[in-house]
């Protein structure tokens, strides 16, 4: 009874973070330094990792399903099953995942020694709402990067499967067939669906992690214990919620 209190506690807290956040978004124009710097920090950091291991991503289901399907003479669907995956699937997962560990363990950190140096409580005694400048970019541009950043990996991966199947010599299905087979059952349906879970699950990290951070009590220590909370409850939440989207979406 006690864990239920404190689960819908924290859930009440960041639906309150939220509320008060959205009251500012009228504001944004005005932090557009902010939110250029923010995107910067989301997306342009973040595109180099994103682009390696959804390269690789691609390549080894290719290669996994390749070793499959030829056993079952399907190995020409093999661009579908890796353009479906990476789209529907591991595109937006992996991309959530990433951003929950690289991105928002560092707002969370950043974040809660603002609160334990007491930086948040001068914000407020000098009348700027914490929300306001420190939550509100944050939010925006991570709807900006996270779609970008999902399609880049879904590219990625597409061509890590191709080269995969074009060169490796038991599978052997030229590019052109590959990506044949890739746009006769993919369409911008299965595009979208991806990118709102890519949009869910990246909004939802920055604002748990956001909550965190501005949440974290105590000394340096708290810092810590703040930043492994924030990734492991943003890892729960991305599976949780792959689930539910995943099934509103069918």
């Amino acid at each position: 009874m006690k864990q239920l209190t404190l689960v819908l506690g924290h859930i009440g807290g960041v639906v309150l973070l939220l509320t008060r956040t959205l009251k500012f978004t009228p504001t944004l124009p005005r932090q557009s330094a902010r939110f250029v710097e923010q995107c910067f920090l989301i997306g342009y950091t973040s595109l180099p990792i994103v682009t390696i291991l959804s390269f690789f991503i691609g390549s080894v289901l290719a290669l996994q399903s390749g070793y499959s399907m030829e056993n079952f003479g399907a190995k020409q669907f093999i661009g579908t099953l890796v353009g479906l995956s990476m789209t529907r699937e591991l595109g937006p997962v992996m991309v959530a995942i990433l951003i929950a560990g690289r991105v928002g363990s560092a707002i969370t950190a950043e974040l809660a020694s603002m609160k334990v140096y007491q930086e948040v409580d001068a914000l407020v005694t000098m009348n700027i709402p914490p929300e306001r400048m420190l939550v509100l970019p944050r939010l925006a541009a991570v709807l900006c990067m996270m779609p970008v950043l999902t399609l880049i990996a879904n590219l990625c991966g597409w061509y890590g499967g191709a080269l995969i199947c074009q060169y490796t010599q038991f599978i052997s299905v030229p590019s052109e067939s590959y990506f044949a087979a890739l746009k006769r059952y993919m369409d911008w349906k299965d595009i979208a669906d991806g990118l709102l879970k890519a949009e869910v699950f990246g909004f939802v990290v920055v604002l748990v992690c956001c909550y965190i951070g501005l949440n974290t009590r105590g000394g340096p220590r708290e810092i810590g214990a703040s930043v492994t909370k924030a990734v492991v409850t943003s890892l729960i939440l991305i599976l949780v919620l792959d689930y539910f989207v995943t099934k509103a979406l069918l």
